[in-house]
């Protein structure tokens, strides 16, 4: 017990003492990697539209080739760089041990927070500032776009590459980038710290601005929770559960 103590306070301050990003090199590291999936999606979406495969597709694509290489490749990049060795172990913080129960004490209220705020507060003031604020965007901005004309091949794929890449491979690794790297370097921050990095990582969904208020509603107690407990995994599963939950509800509009 003494032992495991000690390395908690050991762990402590190796998270307190990682390197402190500036505000501006914080605000580039949340929303480059927004920016590069906003170019690839507004690029590839009217092209393949055009070819009768949904906006769904083209979005589930970004993340496969966008979103995980860009923020994977850069961890590895920065482990490599200054421990000289590919392993995350010392990039990746926040992975304080905590005793399974609190697993199951902090996980449920947070999703039950996020679904009210994505099902129950949000959706409402979603239509209303789509429709006031971002009429002008294409067509094709809009996730259901042509669905009801696409192939049930089409449907297949991009239900299966969004069941891979949004409900497991891409959470997964926006945990690690987000609350995993970049949280713990604005630590110096204390209360305001989960509170920056979620209005960062909700306006780097570049692709839906209208429904930046559920996902701040959404994401913000559960950023607390982790720099609170110094676990990732506080809010990686949560993350996993909800995009794949999502996903599931998904499949009888995409095959009705």
């Amino acid at each position: 017990m003494e032992g495991d103590r000690i390395a908690d306070k050991h762990a402590s301050k190796q998270i307190v003492e990682a390197e402190q990003h500036s505000l501006a090199a914080s605000v580039i590291l949340h929303l480059l990697p927004g920016v590069l999936i906003l170019v690839f999606f507004v690029t590839v979406t009217p092209l393949l539209t055009e070819r009768g495969l949904p906006t769904l597709l083209c979005l589930f694509l970004a993340a496969a080739v966008v979103l995980i290489p860009f923020e994977l490749g850069y961890l590895l990049y920065q482990a490599r760089r200054s421990n000289k060795t590919f392993s995350l172990g010392g990039t990746i913080l926040y992975r304080q041990k905590i005793p399974a129960w609190q697993y199951f004490a902090l996980i449920p209220p947070v999703l039950v927070w996020a679904l009210v705020s994505y099902f129950v507060i949000a959706p409402g003031i979603q239509d209303s500032w789509k429709s006031e604020y971002f009429a002008w965007l294409p067509a094709w901005f809009s996730l259901d776009y042509n669905i009801a004309d696409c192939s049930k091949a089409a449907l297949w794929v991009t239900w299966l590459m969004g069941l891979l890449f949004n409900g497991i491979a891409g959470p997964i690794v926006e945990e690690l980038y987000f609350r995993g790297y970049l949280l713990p370097r604005i630590s110096r921050l204390r209360g305001w710290a989960p509170l920056l990095n979620v209005l960062l990582f909700s306006v780097y969904h570049f692709f839906t601005p209208w429904r930046n208020l559920e996902r701040i509603l959404a994401l913000l107690p559960g950023a607390y929770i982790i720099q609170w407990k110094k676990n990732i995994y506080l809010g990686m599963i949560p993350h996993c559960l909800l995009n794949t939950t999502g996903m599931l509800l998904m499949a009888p509009m995409l095959f009705k």
